[in-house]
């Protein structure tokens, strides 16, 4: 799986297919990001932006490679661990992405709550946001994964499911995406930082779920 891993990570950043989601997400937090702001706040709009920016990057790497080298791979190593290093490939992409933004926020926000009354640790708002970045990160992974090859393999099917996938994952209340930046966004009206260790729990086997029933649709489909 090593070997897996180095090559698909090979791929994605040989072919800068990276730099439109992680552009993307750098516009996105320096429109919606400014110094001096609540660290809280910040840190819940740095989290949700990086749910759609991990799905996206999801499809960059199940889609990367031409039919006949995902062809020798697979024949190589099994559909399955082919399928699955893709999928890991693109979550720990989206994870430093998402751990590089959250440290960078942290650092320049204001460690104080949304009305400047109440101080913040920089340190009790990274042990809150960085595991809020790393959930949606998770939930971004297992949207992608929902939406691309091997459930779905037309463009014109896979974007606007994509699109509406990281959507449900992020709006309805009992998203655990929701509910790890909504608890950063409350925290910030009375300066507590909660550590959304449940949410992080729920995007963990929510993905693994999803990664094992993908696997399996792989294992399926392959010749």
């Amino acid at each position: 799986m090593t070997a897996l891993l180095r090559y698909q990570a090979d791929l994605l950043l040989r072919s800068q297919r990276w730099l439109p989601p992680v552009l993307l997400y750098a516009a996105f937090l320096g429109v919606g990001v400014q110094s001096g702001q609540p660290v809280l706040d910040s840190l819940g709009y740095t989290a949700a932006g990086l749910l759609p920016v991990a799905a996206w990057l999801v499809r960059i790497c199940v889609t990367g490679e031409p039919s006949a080298a995902r062809a020798c791979v697979a024949a190589a190593r099994g559909p399955v661990r082919a399928h699955l290093a893709c999928l890991l490939t693109a979550l720990l992409a989206a994870v430093l992405l998402g751990l590089a933004a959250a440290v960078a926020v942290t650092l320049i926000s204001d460690p104080a709550s949304n009305d400047h009354q109440v101080h913040v640790s920089r340190l009790v708002a990274a042990a809150a946001g960085l595991p809020a970045a790393l959930t949606c990160a998770l939930l971004g992974t297992a949207v992608g994964a929902l939406t691309n090859r091997p459930v779905l393999h037309s463009t014109g099917r896979a974007v606007p499911a994509m699109l509406l996938g990281a959507l449900l994952a992020l709006v309805p209340a009992g998203s655990p995406a929701q509910a790890a930046v909504g608890g950063l966004v409350s925290g910030s009206q009375t300066g507590r930082a909660p550590v959304p260790l449940l949410p992080l729990a729920g995007a963990a086997l929510l993905t693994a779920a999803v990664f094992a029933a993908t696997g399996r649709l792989t294992a399926r489909r392959s010749p």
